[in-house]
C-alpha cells in the first residue's frame, strides 16, 4: 500500500489542531494507516511536528503570496490575508503553541521570514495612515497570530460561527477592543 505522505500530514494537522495531545496511535488511526507505517514516515512525534511545521510555513507563505500584501490598501490586504489563512488556521494555532517546544534554525528562519512579511504590511499601513502608530508592527503581527489561533479554536468548539471568522478577527484587530466615546 502506497502512503500519501502529504495526506497523512493533512490528517495529522486536522487531528492535532483539534486535539493537540493526540498520540501517534491516534494520528495513525485517523490517517487510516498502522502505527508502524506512520513511524516509517515519521520516526516519532518530534519528526511529525517538524514536518507539520514545514507544511504550516509553506501554507502560510502561500496565503501571503495569494493575499498580494503590496496591492491596494493595507486594510484590504489584511482582509485578503485573513481570508487566505482561514483554511489553515487550526494548523497555525497548533504550530504557534507547539513551536515553543522546538527550536532550530530552519524552523525559526521560516517563521522569521513570515513575521517580516506580515510586519511589513502593518508598517505600510502605519506609514499610509491606515493603522495606529502607537502599536509596533511586531505587536500587531503577534496580535494577528493570536486572533487567528483563538478564532480557529472558537470555530472548532462551536462557540463562533465559521462564517464570522474573518470579520471578527479583522474588525477586532483594526478597531481595537475599546469603544470610541463621543462627547
Amino acid at each position: 500500500m502506497t502512503v500519501d505522505r502529504e495526506q497523512v500530514l493533512r490528517t495529522a494537522a486536522a487531528l492535532l489542531s483539534r486535539k493537540s495531545t493526540a498520540t501517534m496511535d491516534e494520528v495513525a488511526r485517523a490517517a487510516g494507516i498502522g502505527r508502524a507505517t506512520l513511524h516509517r514516515h515519521f520516526a516519532g512525534r518530534d519528526a511529525l511536528v517538524r514536518a507539520l511545521e514545514a507544511l504550516g510555513i509553506q501554507e502560510f507563505e502561500a496565503a501571503i503570496d495569494q493575499a498580494r500584501l503590496d496591492d491596494g490598501t493595507a486594510e484590504k490586504a489584511l482582509r485578503r490575508l485573513v481570508a487566505g489563512l482561514e483554511p489553515v488556521a487550526g494548523l497555525l494555532a497548533f504550530l504557534v503553541t507547539e513551536n515553543q517546544l522546538f527550536e532550530g534554525d530552519g524552523v525559526n528562519e521560516g517563521w522569521a521570514r513570515l513575521d517580516a512579511r506580515v510586519s511589513a504590511l502593518f508598517r505600510r499601513g502605519q506609514e499610509q495612515g491606515e493603522f495606529r502608530i502607537d502599536l509596533t508592527p511586531a505587536w500587531l503581527t503577534e496580535a494577528l497570530y493570536g486572533l487567528i489561533g483563538t478564532g480557529a479554536w472558537a470555530v472548532q468548539d462551536g462557540r463562533v460561527a465559521a462564517k464570522d471568522f474573518q470579520y471578527m478577527i479583522v474588525e477586532l484587530l483594526l478597531g481595537g477592543a475599546r469603544r470610541s466615546v463621543e462627547r
